[in-house]
């Protein structure tokens, strides 16, 4: 009876432990997520969008001359 009563009682326990380190994980992995979506990628999404915008202006990134016999030359 008292061990039984014991088993149960270490099952409990472990199991206790174990939830409480997976929803750690998740909650960790839920902040992560969290703080790049928000806080990271507006701001590739802006620079992104200026550095489209200044490639307009400046012609839409063509190679140069020289460029071109460089890479050809291989």
């Amino acid at each position: 009876m008292l061990g039984s009563l014991l088993t149960f009682f270490l099952v409990g326990l472990v199991t206790l432990i174990v939830a409480g380190t997976v929803l750690s994980v998740v909650g960790m992995a839920m902040g992560l997520a969290s703080f790049l979506l928000f806080k990271v990628a507006p701001f590739l999404l802006v620079g992104w969008v200026v550095v489209k915008g200044i490639e307009k202006t400046r012609g839409g990134g063509k190679l140069s001359d020289t460029d071109r016999k460089w890479l050809n030359a291989e």
